[in-house]
């Protein structure tokens, strides 16, 4: 098996005008399956093909088993890299498209013989084995390109967004193949995805990137509960994290608008100025609004989606003075709140059991645990 190692890793175009990648820096244990995730164009399938061997390197070093590999063809480096769009010979058998690699090594018949059989058993593609790939279904072919990577036996596989393809369903289904077939081999395993469903229930690590920086390298519950700036925080979890203009105030609270909320502690080291207040809509319930206690965030229904056994509920928030803020623009520029957008209806989302939801329209009080509340550095975006 082998561990991976990128240090200070870069990827510039146009003589250096353009950072695709911006000094990465990760260490990936032997046999861990380790997710990139990110809006696109974040760098994350630049920084696979560098590991690879299929993008050259413009600064820092890629090291498998403590090897580096900069200098090294793709073919050299004992990976297996699975694409998005399958990449099968179509005049080809799924045996034969499966065996190829091994062929084109010299291996025995024998040994390529067996380690088919053995792919084919550990994919379900034993009745597939003499169909060509226009015979088949698009997981039947992502799991025959999953077999070609599994019988060079290497020591970590690649897969750049292998799921993307697929409809709702099947991508459900093969992503807890893959899940099984890593705990099956337990081959070092790099996944690329932009869906945060597949990053945070594949992977025992998940890096997130934006702009071609790596913004937090966690598990997937740390990146849940103590997301180290507001870029992770809006882009873990679903519905996104609320983000409002707060200002500390003593005793444990900060002010949003004319309400309070309370706070697990006092914050120190910044007890003045703004910051920015993060409620997951998970974290928020609701009262009728005469039965608030005074001083509580209060708005009114604006929208409930219902879906079982959930409902997402949209609040137009009644406080003139209270400002949410978005989360995919710069902290430094002041996050244009939604009046900015064109709109002076400032919204929050709450997520609720479907039978627990207020009515459409309905006045509402908004309580937020105070544990689970994060505040974020206004300028920065760091958390505090």
């Amino acid at each position: 098996m082998g561990s991976i190692s990128l240090r200070d890793l870069s990827k510039t175009y146009g003589g250096g005008a353009i950072a695709a990648v911006k000094s990465v820096n990760l260490e990936i244990e032997d046999g861990e399956f380790v997710v990139f995730v990110g809006p696109s164009g974040c760098g994350k399938s630049t920084l696979l093909r560098m590991i690879a061997g299929l993008e050259k390197i413009s600064g820092g070093t890629v090291a498998i088993n403590g090897r580096v590999v900069n200098e090294v063809a793709s073919r050299n480096r004992d990976i297996a890299m699975v694409f998005q769009n399958y990449a099968l010979y179509p005049t080809m058998t799924v045996r034969q498209n499966i065996a190829f690699a091994l062929e084109l090594r010299k291996f025995p018949q024998a040994a390529i013989d067996e380690r088919v059989n053995e792919a084919a058993r550990i994919l379900d593609l034993k009745e597939l084995l003499d169909r060509k790939p226009g015979q088949l279904s698009g997981g039947q072919r992502q799991r025959v390109a999953m077999g070609r990577a599994i019988v060079r036996h290497p020591q970590a596989f690649l897969l750049d967004e292998p799921l993307s393809n697929l409809d709702a369903k099947l991508r459900v289904q093969l992503r807890a193949e893959l899940g099984r077939l890593h705990q099956r081999l337990g081959v070092t395993t790099i996944h690329v995805t932009h869906d945060q469903v597949e990053a945070m229930t594949l992977g025992s690590r998940v890096a997130v990137f934006s702009r071609g920086t790596l913004q937090q390298y966690d598990t997937p519950q740390k990146l849940y509960d103590a997301p180290k700036n507001l870029f992770v925080a809006g882009f873990i979890g679903s519905p996104a994290m609320n983000f409002l203009e707060g200002t500390p105030a003593a005793d444990g609270l900060v002010r949003v608008g004319s309400a309070e909320m309370r706070l697990r502690a006092p914050l120190t080291g910044k007890q003045s100025g703004l910051v920015i207040v993060g409620v997951r809509p998970e974290h928020l319930s609701w009262r009728p609004r005469e039965e608030a206690t005074p001083g509580a965030l209060a708005g009114t229904v604006d929208l409930v989606e219902t879906i079982e056994p959930e409902a997402y509920v949209t609040i137009a928030l009644d406080d003139p003075a209270a400002r949410v803020r978005r989360a995919d623009e710069p902290a430094a520029n002041g996050m244009a709140s939604d009046a900015t957008a064109g709109s002076a209806v400032q919204r929050i989302q709450m997520r609720v059991s479907a039978r627990a939801a207020p009515a459409l329209g309905q006045k509402v009080a908004l309580v937020a645990d105070p544990d689970r509340i994060r505040l974020f550095d206004a300028s920065s975006g760091a958390a505090l």
